[in-house]
C-alpha cells in the first residue's frame, strides 16, 4: 500500500535555545500563523487560559515543557528553596485551567523529578526535568499513534465521520486523538468523509479543525452546531469521534462543550459515539462526572467573540460552560492508546489498567 505523507503541525516545542516554550498561536487560527516563544510565570499561564495553546495532551507537554523552563530560571542552589519555586509554580500553571487532567498529570511528573532528587546539584536536576518534558512530549507521539490505529479499526472506507471542537495534532502532538483515525486514513488510502461541528462559541471546529483537515487533504464539510441531527437523519453519519479533557472512573467524559448533545443524538439515531483519548485523561481518582469540575468563561466569548458587533445587547446576561459531561450510557467505547474499552467502563479500565482502575 502507497502512503501519503501528511503534514504535521509542529506546534509545541522548546524553542531552539531550549529556554522558551515555543507554541503556535491557536487563538488566530486560521487567518494567521503565528508563532510564540513563552518564558515568564505570567505568559506561560496567560498561553493555557486564552486558549492559545489547547487540547488536553498539548496543554500536557506545554505544562511539562513550562516548569522546566522556569526551573531554569532559578537563582538558588539551595534545594529546599529549589523545590518550593518548582511547587509554587506547579500550583501556578495548574489553576489556569481546572478540567483538563492532563495539565495537573504533566505538570506532576515533572516536580516528581525534583522531589525524587533531594541530594542531587540543582544543574543535575534541571537537566533531569527537561529529559522528563521531553519524554511526556515523544510519549504523546507514541500514544497518538497507537490511538489512531484502534480508533480507525471502528470505521471502513466511505464512513461519515462527525467531530466536535477539536482532536487533531494541534491538540496533541501527532495524529490527534478524535482525529487521528482520519489523519491515518489520508497516509494510507482510505477514503472518510468528516463533518465538522463550529463548536461555538469558540469554533474550534470551524478555526482548527477543519484547517487541519483542509490542509492535509482530508475531505470534510463544515456544519453548525444545530445541523447535526438533520445531517445524521440524512443518514450521512456512520460514527462520531470526539476527544475528551477528563474521563471519570465510571466512563462518564468532560469534553468541549456541545459533546454530550451531540452524543444523545447519535444515541437516538443509533449511531456509534466514540471517544478517543490518552490514558493519561482518565482520573482513576474521580468517581463520575458529577466530580469533574466545569470551567466558566467569560460571556463575552458568546456575544462578541468573531463578531464584527455584539450580537446581543450588552446588559444580557450570558452563562459559558467551556466543557460539558457526556454520560457513560451514551458511550460506545473509549479509545486509548492500550486498546479499546467497552462498558461497563469501570470494569474495563480495571482490566486494561491493572492497579488503577480499581482505585476508590
Amino acid at each position: 500500500m502507497e502512503l501519503k505523507q501528511v503534514t504535521h503541525i509542529d506546534n509545541v516545542r522548546l524553542s531552539d535555545d531550549g529556554r522558551a516554550v515555543r507554541i503556535l498561536d491557536q487563538s488566530l487560527l486560521p487567518n494567521e500563523t503565528i508563532y510564540l516563544e513563552l518564558q515568564t510565570p505570567e505568559e506561560l499561564y496567560e498561553a493555557i487560559a486564552t486558549l492559545r495553546v489547547r487540547g488536553a495532551p498539548a496543554i500536557g507537554i506545554f505544562a511539562g515543557y513550562a516548569l522546566y523552563v522556569l526551573a531554569l530560571q532559578a537563582k538558588t542552589t539551595s534545594y529546599a528553596d529549589f523545590l518550593a519555586e518548582c511547587q509554587k509554580n506547579r500550583d501556578y500553571l495548574n489553576s489556569s485551567r481546572p478540567t483538563a487532567v492532563n495539565l495537573r498529570h504533566m505538570l506532576d511528573r515533572v516536580l516528581a523529578v525534583v522531589q525524587s532528587m533531594p541530594c542531587a546539584d540543582i544543574s543535575a536536576i534541571q537537566d533531569a526535568m527537561g529529559q522528563m518534558a521531553k519524554a511526556i512530549h515523544e510519549e504523546d507521539i507514541a500514544m497518538c499513534t497507537a490511538i489512531s490505529e484502534y480508533g480507525l479499526s471502528l470505521v471502513k472506507a466511505g464512513d461519515g465521520i462527525l467531530t466536535h471542537c477539536n482532536a487533531g495534532p494541534l491538540a496533541t502532538s501527532r495524529y490527534g486523538t478524535g482525529l487521528g483515525p482520519l489523519f491515518l486514513a489520508q497516509e494510507r488510502g482510505i477514503p472518510l468523509h468528516a463533518f465538522c461541528d463550529e463548536t461555538r462559541p469558540l469554533l474550534q471546529g470551524a478555526r482548527l479543525t477543519a484547517y487541519e483537515l483542509q490542509r492535509a487533504g482530508i475531505d470534510c464539510t463544515l456544519i453548525c452546531d444545530n445541523m447535526a441531527s438533520l445531517v445524521m437523519k440524512q443518514g450521512k453519519i456512520n460514527a462520531c469521534f470526539v476527544g475528551c479533557d477528563r474521563v471519570a472512573r465510571n466512563g462518564d467524559t468532560a469534553n468541549k462543550i456541545g459533546t454530550s448533545g451531540v452524543a444523545i443524538l447519535a444515541k437516538h439515531y443509533g449511531i456509534p459515539f466514540y471517544v478517543l483519548g490518552p490514558s493519561s485523561t482518565i482520573d482513576f481518582t474521580c468517581p463520575d462526572g458529577d466530580h469533574i469540575p466545569i470551567e466558566l468563561r467569560d460571556g463575552a466569548e458568546i456575544k462578541e467573540k468573531f463578531f464584527s458587533k455584539p450580537s446581543s445587547l450588552p446588559e444580557v446576561k450570558c452563562y459559558n460552560p467551556a466543557f460539558d459531561v457526556t454520560d457513560h450510557e451514551l458511550i460506545t467505547a473509549i479509545v486509548t492508546e492500550k486498546g479499546i474499552c467497552y462498558p461497563p467502563f469501570a470494569e474495563s479500565f480495571a482490566k486494561l489498567f491493572p492497579g488503577k482502575g480499581a482505585k476508590a
